[in-house]
């Protein structure tokens, strides 16, 4: 009994470990844009561009609401 308590305890550690691996990498996650931690701020970059710009290019605020980020680093209205 004490052994089938043991297997259970390590795969719902397993479990846990990977759901928080996942989260960490954003897997849950559904906003548009993904933070970058850059020194003592963040900048905030697409997750639908591939773009070659470095994280500096990028603004250090998210998008408001009715504005997203464009591949070129601007924050621009949702319309265009």
């Amino acid at each position: 009994m004490r052994k089938r308590l043991r297997w259970i305890f390590i795969g719902l550690a397993l479990v846990l470990a990977v759901v928080i691996l996942a989260d960490t990498q954003g897997a849950f996650d559904d906003l548009p844009y993904v933070e970058v931690p850059h020194g003592s701020h963040s900048h905030y970059l697409p997750k639908d561009c591939g773009a070659d710009l470095s994280a500096g290019n990028f603004p250090t605020r998210p998008p408001g609401p009715g504005e997203r980020i464009s591949c070129d680093g601007r924050i621009v209205p949702v319309a265009e």
